[in-house]
């Protein structure tokens, strides 16, 4: 009998046991092949064609990256010349619209995170870059300290699902593939690479494994990449970590089982910069892009690439599977219409030369040529990166309503190195690797280059020097104790700026190795508010940071009268919090994480020594589906802060909760069987001098190619195993192109489509209690009843702005996917009997309103 993609034995248990006790993840195979489902035929049909026409060095070529650094962008394709086809050009940091995914969650607002996805995508598009390498559903944010948090939206699944999908949306729109990632339980920075972690003193010879059961795996990580798969995303980039003690990667049951095949993704997943660690069983295991190509930086070998090549001719990967792994790449550019719209690559990620080496790595004696263009992208974009800040600003404190400020206040006083500019200059740090001035991004791949930078002091100080009236001093050295509190004793109002940074971990900064050590403020924070405070009765705090930080030595402290989080916000960040500090903009941010009072509150920690010997660190994930605000409400801890919280200049009131049943039909899992795979023009020649390099071509060093150097394929392949006898080492089934058995929770991109089936409609009516405009968000939770469920979770939120006495209607449809839980036994989702209710609140604490939930299913 055919193996089974999903095996429901192997996943009662928590996490299944491996060799040694372990965390083990089953095999699934063979690879799905894509069949263009739901909106993507169109986009098949011309990749069909476009790919029929290729040889087997060109869908090499289409599949294995050019080499680091071989080309303007952070990663590249081969090229097809004779078809016109120049490659794809996939770029992250050194251009965008990079103000960060946490702050868009702060907005808690999808017409936003839409209208930031089309301004990325169009300047991309622009730049001649064809894959944007984003948005970022992983990190999750398990961990509060978790280094990139920031470049995502929140550790809650359904924001940052549809937050994520709206990013999508956006960015395809304009015309250029997104790259959901990183594809999955990329949790931590600590441990995800072995290079790393031995740069740092940790011998280790594995990349950690993340280790979770099923259940946890698709209530909370896979929830979001769900979402991405059914906003039509093109590409998923796959993580440097182990997923229960396998390779993400490399990883056959989250790409071919639960990507592919439940999921039914139709686009392409490519590796990580690093992520590639094998050959055959890589590429039967569901990937289909390698980049940047080379099995370490600048190595000139490849997993692929030749070797690709070989393994196609000698039979180890069967011709359908590198046709697959082509069309689903071909079916993404079409499906975003990059046909249509892409212009010729004008930048250059490695120098701001307008002249320079064509291949960076190797030097100009392989081509000098113009690699700058210096075109203008950005248009009006400022102006949505100053709306987003201020839209994303949550005020967390407003006593006696002392913001906001006028501006004509006779002594204010600015503090704090987190005002000023770095004195080394708005970009003085790479990849901004620091922390010297105003914190207005992390560090690592996701940032970008400033335009320019607009620093809180700055804007501070325009803003009263333009009225023309009162006096405005500053002292940013953190540590200057007399002149702090000599100036803040002067002062009618003392603005206080503190931070806590975090990043990627091949850079650390001050010690903080990617992950944040603590959450504690940097620069002495909480001493300079002390400080501040000590002599200053209207001491206002803003904070930069990714993510929480502890408040609970100061925040009650009466003197401290305000307090604003601002996360990252980008290039404006100084126009963004003035807006806020005097009334242009009411805030209407939501915090999109917990604030706990200690460390100890989160249920969850960073793993930072090795646990396992020389071996791969095991991160389990005990604390399942119990993260953030789900974890405090389990164990009943008050935070300082709840998720979703956030002040306003206005008071809102919510009313007339209505809870109307829809009836949906049955839910009806997903039976049948694919079609078998696409026959192909496989049976290539097994005469290897026909896969020589071709002759008159200039072989740039370092550069990957598809062709074999040798006739002799052991030789040029360089892989020691070349040879082993293939049923020694392919799993059952990994090769097969027969119909395969559908995955019972798939059957559309995104799962079944009865999860989508709408079983109620919610309402509530806002009505603005104040006397000026303002943003409300208000949430809608749920409680599935269950005993091993969380007391709520989020299903439903919107952004309204209202005018003052104004009453709007607040309404969610809630579907069936919003009210059920994942089964391991029948590896589906189910609708269980215990009673249900809904709340509709400002925060996942203040749920104002309450109302059973009664379904007919």
């Amino acid at each position: 009998m055919r193996a089974l993609w999903w095996t429901a034995s192997l996943l009662t248990s928590a996490v299944a046991a491996g060799q040694d006790g372990e965390a083990y993840s089953p095999p699934s195979y063979p690879s799905p092949w894509g069949e263009g489902k739901g909106d993507w035929a169109d986009a098949y049909e011309k990749a069909r064609d476009f790919v029929s026409k290729l040889t087997l060095a060109e869908k090499v070529n289409l599949t294995t990256g050019t080499g680091w650094m071989e080309g303007a962008c952070v990663g590249e394709t081969g090229s097809i010349p004779r078809l016109g086809f120049r490659g794809l050009c996939l770029q992250d940091g050194p251009l965008g619209v990079r103000f960060t995914g946490v702050n868009v969650a702060a907005t808690w607002d999808r017409s936003l995170a839409h209208l930031r996805g089309q301004a990325m995508g169009k300047e991309f598009g622009a730049k001649g870059a064809d894959i944007q390498l984003g948005p970022v559903a992983g990190p999750l944010g398990r961990t509060p300290e978790g280094g990139r948090n920031w470049e995502g939206f929140s550790p809650d699944p359904m924001l940052t699902g549809v937050l994520m999908a709206e990013t999508i949306k956006g960015i395809q729109d304009a015309g250029v593939i997104a790259c959901a990632k990183h594809y999955i339980l990329n949790e931590q920075e600590h441990f995800r690479l072995v290079g790393e972690a031995k740069g740092y003193g940790y011998n280790i010879s594995a990349s950690a494994s993340s280790n979770i059961d099923d259940k946890t795996l698709h209530e909370l990580y896979l929830w979001p990449f769900a979402d991405a798969v059914r906003a039509g995303v093109g590409s998923v980039m796959c993580s440097y970590n182990q997923v229960n003690n396998s390779y993400a990667c490399a990883n056959s049951y989250t790409l071919n089982n639960l990507l592919k095949g439940e999921l039914d993704f139709q686009g392409f997943v490519m590796s990580d910069w690093g992520a590639h660690t094998s050959g055959v069983s890589s590429t039967l295991a569901g990937l289909d892009m390698s980049m940047p190509g080379d099995t370490a930086f600048d190595t000139g070998d490849s997993y692929w690439g030749t070797n690709l090549t070989i393994s196609v001719v000698n039979g180890t990967v069967p011709s359908y599977r590198l046709d697959d792994m082509a069309i689903r790449i071909m079916a993404a550019f079409y499906k975003v219409g990059r046909d249509r719209h892409q212009v010729p690559v004008n930048f250059n990620s490695w120098t701001r030369d307008t002249y320079g080496p064509i291949h960076a790595v190797v030097g100009p004696e392989y081509g000098v040529g113009r690699v700058n263009e210096r075109v203008d992208v950005r248009g009006n974009h400022a102006a949505l990166i100053r709306g987003i800040g201020a839209a994303s600003t949550v005020l967390l404190k407003n006593a006696a309503g002392v913001l906001p400020l006028t501006g004509l206040e006779n002594f204010t006083a600015i503090f704090g190195s987190d005002a000023r500019a770095d004195p080394l200059g708005a970009n003085g740090c790479g990849d901004h690797g620091c922390d010297n001035g105003t914190l207005a991004s992390g560090w690592g791949s996701g940032t970008s280059s400033f335009p320019y930078l607009v620093t809180p002091e700055e804007a501070i100080k325009e803003e009263i020097l333009s009225k023309g009236a009162g006096i405005v001093d500053s002292v940013t050295d953190d540590w200057a104790y007399d002149k702090i509190q000599a100036l803040a004793s002067q002062a009618d109002v003392s603005l206080v700026f503190v931070n806590s940074d975090s990043g990627e971990n091949f850079i650390s900064v001050d010690g903080n190795e990617g992950d944040r050590n603590n959450l504690t403020l940097w620069k002495d924070g909480d001493e300079l508010i002390r400080n501040v405070a000590a002599e200053n009765n209207n001491t206002i705090v803003v904070i930069h940071s990714g993510g929480p930080v502890l408040v609970g030595d100061w925040y009650e402290n009466p003197n401290v009268t305000a307090i604003l989080w601002a996360g990252m916000p980008g290039q404006e960040t100084g126009n963004s919090i003035a807006d806020i500090l005097y009334g242009r903009v009411n805030p209407g941010g939501k915090t999109p994480f917990t604030w706990g009072k200690s460390r100890t509150d989160y249920s969850t920690d960073v793993l930072y020594t090795p646990n396992n010997g020389i071996h791969a660190p095991q991160i389990d994930f005990t604390e399942g589906i119990f993260i953030d605000y789900r974890g405090f409400d389990k164990v009943n801890i008050t935070p300082v802060y709840e998720f979703g919280f956030g002040l306003s200049y206005t008071t809102f009131e919510y009313s007339d909760l209505h809870v109307e049943s829809v009836h949906a039909d049955p839910y009806k899992p997903t039976t049948g069987f694919t079609s078998p795979a696409p026959a192909t023009a496989g049976n290539y020649s097994k005469n290897w001098s026909d896969y020589l390099f071709p002759t008159g071509i200039l072989r740039i060093p370092l550069f990957l190619y598809p062709w074999l150097n040798t006739t002799d394929p052991a030789r040029a392949s360089a892989d020691p195993d070349y040879g082993m006898a293939a049923d020694k080492y392919l799993p059952p089934n990994a090769t097969s192109g027969a119909a395969q058995p559908l995955h019972p929770a798939g059957g559309a991109p995104g799962g079944n489509p009865g999860l989508y089936d709408e079983v109620a409609i919610v309402t509530a009516n806002i009505t603005n209690t104040g006397s000026v405009s303002g943003d409300e968000v208000p949430q809608l939770y749920v409680s599935l009843g269950g005993p091993d469920d969380p007391k709520v979770v989020l299903r439903g939120f919107d952004r309204i702005s209202f005018y003052p006495q104004e009453t709007k209607q607040f309404k969610v449809a809630l579907t069936r996917r919003d009210v059920s839980n994942w089964d391991v036994v029948s590896q589906n989702w189910v609708v269980t009997n215990y009673t249900k209710t809904v709340y509709v609140g400002s925060s996942s604490r203040d749920l104002q309103l309450k109302a059973p939930l009664k379904l007919v299913l």
